[in-house]
């Protein structure tokens, strides 16, 4: 069966495609991108006319919480969260339990994910033995396993040589290591960003130097080993800076920003706002503008959302209780649409690279264009339309987020993945 999206513009960042015309999707495929193609016999027809059509969104950095935490999100849940936001594609953290650190958690994971949910996903599997950071897991099987990177996410590699084995392993393997950026001797118990709001608030601080300080060793370990180092949910300034040095000297270092950051300070939390409580903490004015910065001269190469739903119960408790992040599949374009794109700090096929060709390239996956023979995964988009957010039509079982009753521009349409309609806004 073959589908033919009609009338959209057409945006393809890996080959420089940007055009109003038709798509026509055959057998799984990419099978023909014109300005105008008669529709085949039997096939059917998708009007785009007005919309946006490019790669399936590709999201680096998701928490799915099953096995163990179905309570706060689970592999059907979260797969149909990622599809109404327009992500085909997403890999999910290992930070379960238990952990994903052995090949039949990594088994459970895409068995599971290919019974509940059209939604392509793929497990990242741990550094560690139960993501404590004393013993390596075990890389090969898990990359055997369909495991596409390795990161303890949730938890730092405290210890450099167990982080410098991991790199070695994971450089024969081809995957990266996904880098939670974090020195726990200066984080401690903190609990916001280190500045004049924590201190008027009274509340134990992360310095910004928590995630410099490790984002410096990784990359140290880096140009050591050879390996790939992904730099998760980078929030500083100092960090920004290290990875485009990093990068000037052809260190193989990559790096994503969530759209929190690009959005929020630290001034979201002055409310006692829970939901505003990520790890790494919301930032000053000065690193929300280095981390723009960072998007403009490609010194960051993707938006991932850090999707960590969790339960009301959990976030209703006092600040320093409640854990920390917030969901983020659901309002991840919008708000990178409506911070970025609509106040001209990138053109649009600049933004759209962040979401597909460059994760995918990170990743090492086929995804992320639109060339013909290329998987059929697109995603329709209306740049322009108003959206408000409410928690309450959300599809992750979790609704912990700060941005609820904003509005944005930007909503997605459909989601198609391997030629087959996954959602359609409305149905």
């Amino acid at each position: 069966m073959s589908l033919l999206i009609k009338g959209a513009r057409v945006i393809d960042p890996a080959t420089r495609t940007d055009f109003v015309g038709d798509i026509l999707l055959e057998g799984g495929r990419v099978g023909k991108l014109a300005p105008r193609i008669e529709p085949p016999a039997g096939g059917e027809i998708l009007e785009a006319a007005g919309k946006v059509a490019c790669p399936g969104l590709i999201d680096l950095h998701v928490h799915l919480r099953e096995p163990g935490r179905e309570d706060e999100e689970t592999i059907a849940s979260g797969g149909k969260a990622a599809l109404s936001g327009g992500f085909t594609t997403i890999a999910c953290m290992p930070n379960t339990d238990p952990a994903n650190d052995n090949r039949a958690v990594c088994d459970f994971i895409t068995s599971r994910a290919r019974q509940v949910t059209l939604c392509r996903v793929l497990p990242v599997g741990a550094i560690s033995r139960g993501r404590k950071g004393e013993k390596l897991a075990e890389l090969g099987e898990l990359r055997e396993a369909g495991a596409v990177a390795f990161s303890d996410d949730g938890n730092p590699v405290m210890n450099a040589a167990l982080m410098r084995r991991a790199m070695e392993y994971s450089r024969m393997l081809e995957a990266p290591v996904i880098s939670h950026a974090e020195d726990l001797n200066l984080s401690g118990a903190g609990v916001m960003h280190e500045g004049l709001t924590c201190t008027r608030l009274g509340f134990a601080p992360i310095p910004a130097e928590a995630e410099s300080v490790m984002v410096a060793r990784d990359i140290a370990l880096a140009e050591l080993t050879g390996a790939h180092l992904h730099v998760a949910h980078v929030s500083s300034a100092a960090s920004v800076q290290l990875i485009r040095l990093a990068k000037s000297r052809g260190v193989k270092v990559s790096a994503e920003v969530t759209p929190h950051h690009f959005t929020l300070t630290e001034e979201a939390v002055a409310s006692f706002d829970t939901n505003a409580k990520v790890n790494p903490p919301l930032r000053a004015p000065q690193d929300l503008r280095a981390l723009i910065a960072g998007l403009q001269d490609g010194t960051i190469d993707a938006i991932a959302s850090d999707h960590a739903p969790h339960t009301l119960a959990e976030k209703e408790l006092e600040f320093n209780a409640a854990p920390f992040g917030m969901v983020g599949l659901e309002t991840a374009l919008a708000l990178a649409l409506t911070r970025l794109w609509h106040t001209g700090k990138l053109s649009l096929p600049q933004l759209l690279a962040k979401f597909t060709i460059n994760p995918a390239q990170i990743l090492g996956l086929p995804q992320g264009r639109l060339a013909p023979g290329a998987p059929a995964d697109v995603t329709i988009f209306d740049p322009e339309r108003e959206v408000l957010v409410n928690p309450r039509n959300f599809h992750s079982k979790s609704v912990n987020t700060p941005f609820a009753g904003w509005r944005l521009k930007g909503k997605v349409i459909t989601s198609i993945v391997g030629g087959k309609v996954a959602y359609c806004a409305g149905a």
